[in-house]
């Protein structure tokens, strides 16, 4: 079992009706907020004239940054500065899934930051200066809600980068909000939020309890939950349960004692969003099981892990731990396909014209030579030719 600091400064309220205490909270902090949200949904569903009664009943100056791009773009995130040291703000409220709040990260940390905004997502230092943030979550998926990592994309470059920049100051998670997510949102979400759990769960340590209880727990609440969510959107304790999820899976805390893995699928996904703009959980659908196999194919000693997910996450049974193996990462790839995503890449009309330039930059600072199963390019060429 590996060493491990536990540092989650971000205060997080759970349940209905938390927001009630987001006038007190940013209160805190001062008077002149920019307010972030995505393409519109929380104006269709009514989230951004109850926040704007309640910044207005406050007393809040409000600026806003509206429109973050479900991948979101380094200009937006320069809009975003701009407006911040426009309009002297002293917060930033970001109100919707993911993408706007790691936006509204880049946005925090870009307001004191001198220079090139992109090399500051490229060269990400610890501990910099930021704008308090606070989030109302909308969509249960990517834990940026309750970590410090921001993914940012540049379309200029083909760049789809995630830097350690500032972890929220306050989070409100209220599971109704999540209510009127699309199924095709709420699928992949589900499975960034498994995506997240699996990265570290598949590594080299296998002596740290704890983290591996959270991992496997995670993972059979999205497999229990998230079907529920699908035929049901009210349903709230589903709806819930995949918000904890979500909250968890991304925190560090199913990383305790653990060796970094390198998060490969991550890596590779990241490659494909920024080529093509896909929706992310979905780009990981397609990857995880085609990963898995070709991993399992390279080095049969990590037969052992993948025979302990089949067993405790997929509760399948058997003394032949090459079928239990493969069952294992079958179960996975029929839930996801299941859950109504894409789950080949020609059905986003993505061709092969740049498998070996992704593969290349996937392997940025060694990020997957370095991996649990080191890749060479021509390992992670021949994953992407797999998901066709």
């Amino acid at each position: 079992m590996e060493n491990y600091v536990h540092a989650i400064p971000t205060k997080l309220y759970f349940g209905t009706g938390v927001i009630s205490h987001l006038s007190e909270e940013l209160a805190r902090f001062g008077k002149n907020v920019l307010l972030v949200y995505g393409g519109g949904s929380v104006k269709k569903t009514g989230l951004y004239d109850t926040v704007a009664g309640i910044l207005r009943d406050g007393g809040f100056a409000v600026a806003e940054l509206g429109g973050v791009e479900p991948n979101p773009r380094i200009e937006t995130v320069r809009r975003g500065v701009s407006l911040c040291r426009e309009n002297t703000i002293d917060a930033i409220l970001a109100v919707g899934g993911g993408s706007t709040i790691d936006c509204s990260k880049a946005v925090a940390v870009g307001a004191f930051h001198d220079g090139d905004l992109w090399e500051m997502i490229r060269n990400p230092k610890p501990g910099r200066k930021a704008l308090p943030l606070v989030c109302i979550l909308t969509v249960s998926a990517t834990g940026s809600e309750f970590d410090a990592i921001g993914v940012i994309s540049n379309p200029e470059t083909n760049e789809k980068l995630g830097a350690l920049l500032t972890y929220p100051s306050v989070s409100f998670c209220d599971p109704t909000y999540t209510f009127t997510v699309p199924r095709y949102q709420t699928a992949s979400g589900s499975i960034d939020i498994m995506s997240h759990i699996m990265e570290d769960y598949f590594s080299a340590t296998e002596d740290s309890d704890l983290a591996e209880g959270f991992a496997e727990t995670v993972l059979r609440s999205v497999i229990r939950n998230l079907p529920i969510a699908l035929e049901e959107p009210d349903n709230y304790s589903a709806r819930a349960n995949l918000m904890a999820n979500a909250n968890v899976a991304c925190s560090g805390i199913p990383r305790y004692g653990k060796r970094h893995s390198g998060w490969p699928c991550h890596a590779m996904e990241h490659e494909l969003s920024a080529y093509y703009d896909i929706t992310h959980g979905v780009g990981l659908a397609i990857l995880t099981p085609r990963w898995m196999r070709h991993i399992l194919k390279k080095d049969p000693s990590v037969r052992r892990r993948f025979v302990k997910f089949a067993r405790n996450v997929w509760g399948l049974e058997g003394t032949d731990e090459d079928a239990l193996a493969a069952g294992g990462i079958d179960a996975l790839e029929r839930f996801f396909r299941e859950s109504g995503v894409p789950m080949t890449l020609t059905e986003l009309g993505i061709g092969t014209e740049h498998f070996t330039e992704m593969a290349k930059h996937a392997d940025l600072k060694g990020r997957l030579s370095n991996a649990w199963v080191p890749l060479t390019t021509e390992d992670t060429v021949a994953i992407f030719t797999a998901c066709l």
